[in-house]
Parts: C-alpha cells; sequence; structure tokens
C-alpha cells in the first residue's frame, strides 16, 4: 500500500490567475500543475485505477453535455453497472447496450484504463463510441499525431497539437480531440496510462473569450493553446486534490481490511481500488451476493466506503 500522506498539492504560486495573458505564463503555470501531477502518476499507487475512472466519470458527463444530453455522474454509473455481465466484472463491446451517453462514458473509460491506441483500428473503435460518423476524413490522424509527437513539442502544446489536427480534419469531432489530448499528453509525459483531464475542462472559463463569456474556443481557435494551458493547470490541479482524497479513503480501506471476515473480501477490494464504483451485489468465485451485501454494508459502517446511488436498493459504492 502506498504510503499514508500521498498529497502532493500544486504550488500556491502556480495556481491559474485570470489575468494571465502570456502563452509563455501559462505554459509556465501548466508545467508546474504538471510536475505535481507526474509525481502522482509515476508513484503507480494501488488506487490509482479508481483515481483515473473517476476522472473518467467526470470527462463522461462534460461529453454529455457537449452532445446535448443531460446525463449525470448517477446516471452514468447506472448505465454501467447495468451493463451486461457488470455484476460478474465483465465488459461488453456492444454499443447499442449502453445507450448514447454510456457509449461516451466507455470512449473514457477505455482511456483511463490504458486500453485504448491511436491507430486506424481504435480510432475506429473510438469513434464509434463517441457517435462520430466514419466519412474517411480521420484516416489521417494516426500518421499526424505521429508528426506531433516527433516535432518536440511541449506536453501542452502537442495536446493542442492534437486537439486542432482532428478538429482540422472533421468539425464534428470534438470529442475525440479532446480524447486525443489527454492521450498525446500522457504520451509526451511518458506516462504508463493516459489521465482523463480535457473533456473535463471544455466548459471551464479557461475556454470562455474575452468578447463574450459565453463564447467558448474550440480546438485551433486563435489564443486556444494559452486557453489550454490555463485548463490543464486547473485540471491537473483538480485531479491533485482528489488523488489525495482517494489516497486517504484508500488508507482507511487498508486499515479495517484485517476486520473483514468474508472468505472473498480481497475481490471486492481490489475492484474497490481499480474502478469508480462497485455494485453492492458484486458475485465473484468466492464472494456471493448476499455475502458482498453484508461486506459492503460493514465497510460502510467502518467509514472505508461511500455510497454512490443514493439508493437503498442495489447500491453502488467507492472509495
Amino acid at each position: 500500500m502506498a504510503p499514508q500522506d500521498e498529497s502532493i498539492p500544486v504550488p500556491q504560486w502556480a495556481l491559474r490567475q485570470d489575468l494571465v495573458k502570456d502563452k509563455a505564463h501559462a505554459a509556465f503555470m501548466a508545467g508546474a500543475a504538471l510536475n505535481s501531477l507526474d509525481r502522482i502518476v509515476r508513484s503507480q499507487s494501488v488506487w490509482a485505477g479508481a483515481w483515473r475512472q473517476r476522472l473518467a466519470i467526470k470527462c463522461g458527463v462534460a461529453a454529455c453535455r457537449l452532445a446535448g444530453r443531460s446525463e449525470d455522474e448517477l446516471a452514468l454509473r447506472d448505465v454501467w453497472a447495468l451493463r451486461p455481465n457488470a455484476l460478474k466484472g465483465g465488459e461488453t463491446g456492444a454499443i447499442g447496450t449502453l445507450g448514447p451517453g454510456g457509449s461516451l462514458y466507455a470512449a473514457w473509460r477505455c482511456l483511463a484504463a490504458g486500453e485504448a491506441a491511436a491507430d486506424a483500428v481504435a480510432l475506429e473503435h473510438i469513434a464509434d463510441l463517441l457517435g462520430l460518423a466514419h466519412n474517411g476524413q480521420l484516416n489521417a490522424l494516426p500518421g499526424q499525431l505521429d508528426d506531433i509527437a516527433s516535432a518536440g513539442l511541449g506536453a501542452p502544446f502537442a495536446a493542442a497539437a492534437a486537439a486542432a489536427r482532428t478538429v482540422a480534419l472533421a468539425p464534428d469531432a470534438e470529442p475525440l480531440a479532446w480524447w486525443l489530448a489527454d492521450f498525446v499528453l500522457a504520451q509526451t509525459m511518458s506516462w504508463p496510462r493516459p489521465i482523463p483531464l480535457f473533456m473535463g475542462q471544455a466548459f471551464s472559463t479557461a475556454f470562455r473569450t474575452d468578447a463574450g463569456r459565453r463564447t467558448r474556443l474550440k480546438p485551433g481557435d486563435s489564443g486556444f493553446e494559452l486557453a489550454l494551458c490555463l485548463a490543464l493547470t486547473d485540471g491537473a490541479t483538480q485531479a491533485c486534490r482528489l488523488a489525495a482524497e482517494i489516497g486517504r479513503r484508500a488508507t482507511r480501506l487498508k486499515e479495517v481490511t484485517p476486520q473483514l471476515r468474508a472468505k472473498g473480501a480481497c475481490d471486492a477490494i481490489r475492484q474497490l481500488l481499480d474502478d469508480d464504483a462497485v455494485p453492492g451485489t458484486l458475485a465473484t468465485s468466492r464472494l456471493s451476493r448476499f455475502a458482498s451485501r453484508r461486506l459492503f454494508q460493514r465497510l460502510e459502517d467502518l467509514g472505508a466506503v461511500q455510497e454512490l446511488s443514493g439508493r437503498t436498493t442495489f447500491k453502488l459504492f467507492g472509495l
């Protein structure tokens, strides 16, 4: 288990100020925030899976908003928890079983799990999840992303270039642009897996123009690189704060583990550390649904997990 205090805050002087107008200044702030985030990523804490998936659901909500949908975290958790074979820990590749909102969420779950790549086949699957039409315009993306990776750009500017290149090829592909910005950022930083960040910041004040707060900068617009650096500072700061919270909860889970008597408790604990939410009726080869209900209730009573659905039946639990 990771050390008890894993809080790695972004320096106060690096937190974004609304008056920042210089791209170099914005990049400097983003670099400071990325340094803190990089230390968390490279620590490879046992709770990192839960942390990444908690960030993924925030991106899923923002992606639904971009698509004109209304799903919130509660709705997306339900869609995922009720997918075929969910209670047995299974995955599904059938997009139709998730619905439009669930498919959007699934794209960022794939990113967070490190199950995606930027080759033609992988991007076609992600485009399907994002509801993008196959018109051939995105076929050139893998080669262009390779060009960006070899251009020697700083991490924020490589991410901005990937996003801009995507919408230049297909103007309706903004969700994919944000997805690829995370992917390229991870590549540039040499992270083992991407961290879902940018989609969750797409509606932040960083992308609001001076001309009118209702106008949102999009990839490729004038001033986009500066805005992305500011959004990255905010996103990395929020991710660091969430990591500190998840780390504290994981420490509590470790403390109460010796008090658990269920034979398959380790199966549930592993899933809690790996995912955003786990059904209270989880069934494994060593844990029945009845035993699972008692186990999660015990963990909640001990303050080691929180109930995330707000329901009295079919509960979902997470760190």
